[in-house]
C-alpha cells in the first residue's frame, strides 16, 4: 500500500481508501494505524528516506519500519524486525534532527522550502506543517446554536474525542483524534458539518444578509456555501459555482441534509461561462476560494507538496487572477469581494491582490484583518489582509483580501444590465433547489476525516 501511495498517481486518501476497502478483514483498529503509519511517512518522506539509506533490504519497508515505528513505538515493531533492521532503527533513533538540513528536517522539496523560508517565523511554520491536525467541526446556524450543540456532543459517543469550542469562530467545535463523525446523528440531521476553522472565518469576511444575491465562484464541494447559505437563513440565492460537475454532484446532499434552499449549484465550463456574464453587476456578495496548491492545508494533505510542481505555480497564478477579474465583474457598485486562498504563498496570496487594486480602480481594498477583528475580538492581525497560519493560529494556512466595488462607478468591461443580462434570473439560471430535491447521503465528505479532513 505504501508503494503504491509513493507513486503519487492518486491523491494519498483515495489510494488509501481503495487499498483499504479491497482488505475488509482488516478490523477498525488495524485500519487506523495503518492510516496514521502511512500519513506519518508522507508527513516526513525526505528526512525518512534519507534515514533509509544507510539500512539495507527493501527501501520502501524501510520507510514502513520508520512510519511505524514513529506513530506505534519500537517495543511493538520488534517482533517483526530481523536483527539487522532492529540494529538500524536504534541506530536511526539516536539521529538529532536538527543536525540535518532544514528541507530534510522538515521534510520539504527545495523549492518549497526556499518559499516558505521567506516567510516571518519560518521554522515555526514549517514544523507546524509537519503535525497532523485535529478535526474541526461547525454547527449549523440554521438548525442549532454551538453552545446546544457541544452540550449534546459531549452526552454522546463524541464525548470521548473532547468535543471544544473553537478559539475564534464562533459556530465552530474542534475534536481530538478522528472521530467517526458521520456515524452521529448530529451529523446525519445536518446539524454539524465538517470545516476548518481558517475555511470558517471567511464567511465572516463575506458577511452574507438575509435575501441578497451571493456568489460563491468556487464552490468545489460546497463546505463555505453550506455556511453562507445558512447565515441568509435559507433567503436570497446563493449562485455555487465549479468547473466540475462531480464536485458539486457531491455537494447536493449536503444542501438538503442541511436543509437549504437557496442555493443554486451550476456547473460552468471556465470563468468565462456565459451564465457567469449573465450575473453582471448583480451580486452584492461574491467569494473567490481560488483554486490553488493548498500548501496551507499540508497538516491534512500532507502529500500535496510531493505532488505540486513549481513548474506549474506560474500557470496557477495566472488561472487565479482570470478567475478573479471574471468573478469582480459579477459585483455590484457597493457590493464586495473576497478572494481567498488556502495557500501560504505571496505569489498566490498578497502578490495576486496587489496586481488586482492596482488594474481595477473601480475597487477599493478593506482593511480585512480589522473586519475580522471587529467579529473575533481575540484575533489579532496586521492588515490590511488575513494570513492564518498553523503555528499561530491553530487553523490551516489560509489567506483572504476584501475588496469594496465603488458606488460611483462601473468598469468599462462590465456591461450595464439591459437586453439579455436584465431579464429575470429565473429565467437566465436553473431554478433554486427544495430541500428534498437531492437525494440522502454525502456522508463520504465526512468519512475521510477518519484519516485526515478535508478542506472542506
Amino acid at each position: 500500500m505504501l508503494g503504491e501511495v509513493l507513486q503519487w498517481t492518486s491523491p494519498a486518501d483515495a489510494v488509501l481508501s481503495h487499498w483499504l476497502r479491497a482488505n475488509p478483514a482488516l478490523g477498525g483498529r488495524d485500519r487506523a494505524e495503518l492510516a496514521e503509519g502511512v500519513y506519518d511517512v508522507v508527513r516526513n518522506l525526505r528526512r525518512y528516506r534519507q534515514l533509509a539509506e544507510s539500512g539495507v533490504g527493501n527501501a520502501t519497508r524501510r520507510l514502513a519500519i520508520l512510519g511505524l515505528a514513529a506513530t506505534r513505538g519500537l517495543e511493538w515493531l520488534q517482533d517483526a524486525l530481523d536483527p539487522g533492521e532492529a540494529d538500524w532503527i536504534k541506530r536511526v533513533d539516536q539521529v538529532d534532527p536538527s543536525a540535518l538540513p532544514r528541507a530534510v528536517r522538515y521534510s520539504l522539496p527545495d523549492w518549497l522550502e526556499e518559499r516558505l523560508g521567506k516567510l516571518p517565523q519560518a521554522d515555526s511554520l514549517m514544523q507546524s506543517l509537519q503535525q497532523p491536525a485535529q478535526l474541526d467541526v461547525r454547527s449549523n446556524p440554521l438548525k442549532i446554536e454551538r453552545d446546544a450543540l457541544l452540550a449534546k456532543l459531549r452526552e454522546g459517543p463524541a464525548g470521548r474525542y473532547d468535543p471544544q469550542p473553537m478559539t475564534y469562530s464562533p459556530w465552530g467545535i474542534r475534536f481530538k483524534g478522528h472521530p467517526p463523525i458521520n456515524r452521529w446523528p448530529e451529523f446525519e440531521s445536518g446539524q454539524v458539518e465538517v470545516q476548518d476553522e481558517g475555511s470558517q472565518l471567511l464567511a465572516l469576511l463575506v458577511g452574507p444578509r438575509r435575501s441578497e444575491m451571493i456568489i460563491d465562484f468556487c464552490a468545489g464541494a460546497g463546505g463555505k456555501s453550506l455556511l453562507l447559505g445558512a447565515l441568509m437563513r435559507s433567503t436570497g440565492r446563493l449562485y455555487a459555482f465549479d468547473v466540475s460537475a462531480a464536485r458539486l454532484a457531491k455537494a447536493k446532499p449536503r444542501f438538503a441534509r442541511s436543509g437549504l434552499s437557496n442555493v443554486v449549484p451550476v456547473a460552468i465550463d471556465s470563468e468565462n461561462d456565459a451564465r457567469v456574464k449573465r450575473l453582471a453587476g448583480k451580486a452584492q456578495r461574491v467569494l473567490v476560494d481560488a483554486p490553488c496548491t493548498g500548501i496551507g492545508t499540508l497538516r491534512r494533505n500532507p502529500d500535496l507538496k510531493w505532488r505540486q510542481q513549481p513548474q506549474a505555480l506560474g500557470e496557477l497564478c495566472e488561472l487565479q487572477y482570470r478567475i478573479l477579474k471574471s468573478a469582480a465583474r459579477c459585483v455590484a457598485p457597493g457590493g464586495r469581494l473576497v478572494y481567498a486562498t488556502c495557500s501560504l504563498l505571496p505569489e498566490e496570496n498578497a502578490d495576486q491582490a496587489d496586481r488586482f487594486l492596482a488594474e481595477h480602480p473601480d475597487f477599493e481594498r478593506l482593511d480585512a484583518a480589522t473586519l475580522l477583528h471587529n467579529r473575533c475580538e481575540n484575533l489579532v492581525l496586521e492588515g490590511p489582509y488575513v494570513q492564518l497560519r498553523p503555528d499561530l493560529h491553530g487553523t490551516d494556512g489560509f489567506f483572504a483580501a476584501v475588496f469594496e466595488r465603488k458606488k460611483a462607478s462601473r468598469h468599462a468591461d462590465t456591461p450595464a444590465p439591459s437586453g439579455p443580462a436584465a431579464e429575470p434570473l429565473a429565467q437566465a439560471l436553473p431554478e433554486s433547489p427544495e430541500p428534498g430535491d437531492a437525494p440522502e447521503g454525502g456522508a463520504d465528505e465526512a468519512s475521510s476525516g477518519a484519516a485526515e479532513q478535508a478542506k472542506g
